[in-house]
C-alpha cells in the first residue's frame, strides 16, 4: 500500500445515514401517524363522544393542564422538570379548604400564594446556587409531604366553609374548570410571547451563559419561572378540592407525571429554549384523551401510568431522532 493510497472504507463508513432534515421528516410522520391512530382509537371507543365523556375529558384536560402550563415554564428555562408539582397541588388544595372562612377570593389567594412561595424557594436554589433541579424537587417533595402529613395527622381535610361550589358549575355549557384552564393557557402564552420575561425564559433555556452576557439576570428568571409554576399548580389544587369537596396528600398523585408527558408530547424541548403553552395544551389533550379512552375500556389506573410512561419514552426517542446530528 502506497503512502498516498486512500484507506478502504469500513462497513460502518458505508452505512447509509439520514440527513438531519430527513430525520425530522421521519419524526414528524411518526407523530402524525400516532395522532391519527389515537383519534381513530378514541372514536372507535363506545361512549367516547357522549356528553358525559366529553365533560370528563374537559375536566381531565383542566386539572392536568393547569399543572402542565406551569411545568412548561420550568422546562423552557432548561431545568428539565419538577417532580413535586403534584404534592404542591395537594398541599395547596388543603390550604384552600382550610382557608374558606376567609371567603372564596381570600382562600383562592392564600392557596395561590402558597404554591408560589413553595416553588419560588426551589427556583431560588436552582437559579442562585445552581442546584440540581431534579434533586431539589425530590427534596421538596419529601419536605412538603412530611410537613403536610404532620400538620394534618394524615387525615382528610374538609371545607372550613361553603362557597367553593362556584368551581363546580358550568357556564355556557362548559365546565368552569375548563374555562379557567383556557384562561390559564391564554395568560401563559401572553407571558411567553408578549413579555420580556417570557423571552428571557427561552434565552436562559437555550444558553444561560449567553443570556448572562447580554445582561439577563438568569437566577431571577429561573426563580420567576418556578413561581409561575407554583401558581398554576395551586390553581389546579383549588379546582380539584372544589370538585371532590375534600382533600388529602393523595389528591395530586400522578399529576406531575401526566404534566411532564403533556409538555413533552406538545413538543417543548426537554433541554429547554423551545416550546409554548399552546403546544402544551395539545399535549394535555392527547394525554387526557388516552386516560379517558382507557377508563371507558375498563382499564385500571396502573395501566394508565404504564401507558403514560410509554408515551413519554416514545416522545423522548422521537426528539432524539429529530434532533440528533
Amino acid at each position: 500500500m502506497t503512502a498516498d493510497a486512500a484507506p478502504r472504507p469500513t462497513l460502518g463508513d458505508r452505512r447509509p445515514r439520514l440527513s438531519g432534515a430527513a430525520r425530522r421528516r421521519v419524526a414528524l410522520f411518526i407523530r402524525v401517524f400516532a395522532l391519527g391512530a389515537l383519534a381513530a382509537w378514541s372514536l372507535a371507543t363506545p361512549g367516547f363522544l357522549s356528553p358525559l365523556s366529553i365533560i370528563s375529558l374537559l375536566n381531565a384536560v383542566s386539572f392536568i393542564g393547569c399543572v402542565a402550563v406551569g411545568m412548561t415554564f420550568i422546562t423552557l428555562t432548561g431545568n428539565i422538570m419538577s417532580l413535586c408539582l403534584g404534592v404542591t397541588l395537594s398541599a395547596a388544595a388543603l390550604v384552600f379548604l382550610s382557608s374558606l372562612a376567609l371567603g372564596i377570593i381570600g382562600a383562592l389567594a392564600v392557596a395561590l400564594l402558597f404554591g408560589i412561595a413553595v416553588t419560588a424557594a426551589q427556583g431560588a436554589l436552582v437559579g442562585y446556587f445552581r442546584a440540581n433541579p431534579i434533586l431539589v424537587s425530590i427534596a421538596a417533595l419529601a419536605l412538603i409531604t412530611g410537613i403536610s402529613e404532620l400538620v394534618t395527622g394524615g387525615q382528610r381535610i374538609y371545607p372550613a366553609a361553603a362557597g367553593f361550589e362556584l368551581f363546580r358549575g358550568r357556564l355556557g355549557g362548559l365546565p368552569v374548570p375548563a374555562l379557567i384552564f383556557f384562561a390559564a393557557v391564554a395568560i401563559g402564552e401572553i407571558v411567553l410571547q408578549g413579555t420580556r420575561f417570557g423571552r428571557a425564559m427561552r434565552m436562559v433555556g437555550s444558553n444561560w451563559r449567553a443570556a448572562e452576557l447580554v445582561g439577563i439576570r438568569t437566577e431571577r428568571v429561573v426563580a420567576g419561572a418556578y413561581a409561575l409554576a407554583g401558581a398554576f399548580a395551586g390553581l389546579s389544587g383549588v379546582l380539584l378540592a372544589a370538585r371532590y369537596g375534600s382533600g388529602d396528600m393523595e389528591l395530586g398523585a400522578g399529576y406531575d407525571y401526566s404534566a411532564i408527558a403533556a409538555v413533552l408530547v406538545g413538543g417543548t424541548a426537554i433541554q429547554g429554549g423551545q416550546g409554548s403553552v399552546l403546544r402544551t395544551m395539545i399535549g394535555v389533550t392527547v394525554i387526557a384523551a388516552v386516560q379517558v379512552v382507557l377508563l371507558l375500556r375498563g382499564f385500571d389506573e396502573q395501566l394508565q401510568y404504564l401507558v403514560t410512561g410509554l408515551i413519554v419514552l416514545g416522545v423522548i426517542m422521537l426528539h432524539t431522532i429529530g434532533e440528533r446530528e
